[in-house]
């Protein structure tokens, strides 16, 4: 019906998956994700051998590790682009429902390996963190749900996906793991926004997260220490902050030269959460601005590229996948800047970590997928057939 009534652009009859997958993805946005993989495992070579040193391993024992599940995060992001948003779509309905079932498992049979917080299972040759997976998934299936309520007769999708939204951020401030909770709950919020909400939902929404702040501040001892951490006018050296605002400060603009950085001995985290301050030490500004360029690509090519489309389903999914994605390094960078309190958050495709690294390897095969040029033609061409 779409079809008779808004027409179709040609297709290439018999065309085999490859040359159409190469035709249409966004090439763009492509090689900026596998330019940041590149430069994480750059990375990687300068801040892990410390850490690597002081555990008994061999020096490029993290590097190795991060390349294989890169390998594989590649993988299914090749994988998941060649697919249909039907096929995106399902694998994000599931993908929700086993990871949010993981999460609620968590307290009985997951593990916080001393750090204070239940987000990990332990598979004995490595450890899995569901909320990762949880959160392409989500988008996928709020966008489903809201993109379903815009129907003639369709579901209260709106009111579905906002119980869905509170319940998975609840649960996961109990962890506690509120930079995750923080993460789902904005792109809930851009998916809900393009979807057609009213401003003064969006401001009661953003009164309750207010108030859920103080509260977890008067609850949490961990959110209070890392609030007042922000707040305290001076910074203590020898704290994460600290070293990593000292690295940013020496490395200036062409950086202190590869190798010769300092702060990977002192942060047990150079290699996850605060990489970007390897980065800014050993390479300067210059690299930092690279990285920040190719994260900006992805989001504006993506977002350029969705409004373009006339499936409510792509545009509200594609939308918070990449303003996922894009607030994520944000937050990260943020924080080794000192603009935003630890979340400790890792930066996507850079930072080391099997399930971060594979988690956005499915997010940008999805988003990649979603964008991907359409047989059926533009919501462009149907507004200039109407305007004749």
């Amino acid at each position: 019906m779409t079809e008779m009534v808004f027409g179709t652009m040609p297709v290439r009859v018999g065309e085999p998956v490859l040359p159409r997958w190469w035709r249409t993805i966004d090439k763009w946005s492509l090689s900026a994700v596998l330019l940041l993989f590149g430069v994480g495992l750059l990375l990687g070579l300068a801040s892990s051998p410390p850490l690597a040193e002081k555990n008994g391993l061999k020096p490029f024992y993290y590097v190795e590790r991060q390349a294989f599940f890169g390998t594989l995060a590649l993988i299914a992001m090749f994988a998941i682009s060649m697919m249909s948003p039907t096929q995106v779509r399902r694998i994000g309905v599931v993908g929700f429902a086993l990871t949010f079932t993981s999460i609620l498992l968590l307290p009985f049979l997951g593990t916080d390996f001393g750090k204070g917080a239940v987000r990990w299972y332990s598979m004995g040759f490595g450890s899995v963190q569901p909320s990762e997976f949880l959160k392409p998934c989500f988008v996928i299936l709020s966008a489903w749900l809201i993109s379903a309520a815009q129907q003639l007769n369709g579901p209260p999708g709106r009111l579905y996906s906002f119980m869905i939204a509170v319940t998975v951020v609840l649960f996961l401030a109990a962890q506690p793991d509120f930079g995750q909770a923080s993460l789902v709950l904005f792109s809930w919020g851009v998916i809900y926004f393009i979807g057609g909400a009213p401003i003064f939902l969006l401001v009661g929404i953003f009164g309750l997260v207010v108030v859920g702040g103080f509260t977890a501040y008067e609850s949490s001892q961990h959110f209070a220490r890392r609030i007042d951490g922000f707040l305290t006018a001076e910074i203590d050296p020898r704290t994460q902050i600290g070293y990593a605002t000292n690295a940013i400060q020496n490395g200036g603009f062409f950086g202190v030269g590869v190798g010769e950085g300092t702060v990977k001995w002192s942060l047990p985290d150079a290699h996850t959460d605060f990489i970007i301050a390897v980065a800014a030490e050993e390479y300067g500004l210059i690299l930092v601005l690279i990285i920040i360029a190719l994260y900006a690509t992805v989001v504006v090519r993506s977002f350029f590229r969705l409004m373009r489309e006339r499936d409510p389903f792509i545009r509200l999914a594609g939308a918070g996948l990449a303003a996922a994605f894009g607030v994520q390094a944000m937050i990260n960078m943020g924080v080794a800047v000192r603009l935003l309190p630890a979340k400790g958050m890792t930066l996507p495709f850079v930072s080391y970590g099997g399930s971060s690294v594979i988690a956005s390897g499915i997010a940008l095969g999805m988003l990649l997928a979603l964008t991907r040029k359409r047989p059926q033609g533009e919501i462009a061409d149907h507004l200039m057939r109407r305007g004749r």
